[in-house]
């Protein structure tokens, strides 16, 4: 891959400010001060709250704890999406710190997987770094890693270690000189004004004719309602890790620079504000 170090590095170490708050028909012995936290945009919510959960155990009553779980206006949060995907995706154009609701009683089912314990992050975060790979390498790549190799990228992303994280994800961030690039890019397109989970397809990096395709082409393939509105103005934005790329910029190097650590792009299509 080419080295723009800069950029990974930005992208890891991408923060956001933010208020927790519980939700007011919660039983408390006394009144819960609001947590305040900064969230590593690559990371998870249910991988980074501990702290946000003994906060408010503190002035729960025992029996009415049960699992913890967020939302945003009314919206209960994924888990299992990284936390700057769902940012993006949900609150972008709101003023920080994002305002986020903390519940331990009434789980919403039909909304959420259950999370009990770090481990189902996990093998959650290693389905999809596999998937990435069968999509890039056909999976030769993360095959020939060793368990604990597998084990350094959880550890790498859990302990917010960036150089421990990359020492091994670089091996499959490369490919041979002669390819130009991967076999598919793993990409998710999310879209804020809709109940369809996310679009995924297979996509390659370089045309036929061998010129790299774009994020253009992407969404021009996958998703053109985004980029070219119906009656002339662009109602939308298109924003991977809280910013707009340009759409002349190749797929790949997204792919290499601006992928989440499940190594897959998440790109959020949201309404572009009115003001």
């Amino acid at each position: 891959m080419t080295d723009d170090k800069d950029v990974l590095r930005d992208v890891w170490f991408g923060r956001i400010p933010t208020c927790f708050t519980l939700y007011q028909d919660e039983i408390t012995e006394r009144e819960a001060e609001p947590y305040y936290l900064l969230l590593p945009r690559i990371s998870y919510l249910t991988l980074v709250t501990d702290k946000v959960k003994k906060h408010f155990q503190k002035v729960m009553r025992q029996e009415e704890v049960s699992e913890i779980w967020f939302e945003y206006e009314g919206t209960p949060l994924k888990w299992h999406y990284p936390i700057g995907l769902l940012f993006d995706l949900h609150a972008s154009n709101t003023a920080l710190p994002w305002s986020i609701t903390v519940h331990f009683k009434n789980f919403p089912e039909k909304d959420l997987l259950h999370c009990h314990s770090k481990d189902v992050i996990e093998a959650h975060f290693m389905a999809c770094i596999k998937e990435a790979d069968a999509l890039k390498h056909k999976s030769q790549v993360i095959n020939e890693m060793q368990k604990k190799d597998h084990k350094q990228l959880w550890m790498g992303l859990q302990n917010d270690k960036f150089e421990q994280f990359w020492a091994i994800n670089r091996k499959l961030m490369e490919y041979p000189p002669e390819d130009n690039g991967f076999r598919y890019i793993p990409f998710r397109i999310y879209q804020a004004t809709t109940e369809r989970p996310f679009i995924q397809k297979l996509f390659r990096p370089v045309a036929s004719g061998g010129q790299l395709h774009t994020l253009g082409d992407l969404l021009k393939d996958v998703c053109p309602s985004a980029i070219t509105p119906e009656d002339g103005e662009q109602k939308t934005q298109v924003m991977i890790h809280g910013i707009e790329p340009m759409l002349e910029t190749p797929i790949q190097w997204l792919s290499e620079h601006m992928s989440y650590p499940d190594n897959f792009l998440h790109i959020s299509i949201i309404p572009r504000p009115t003001d």
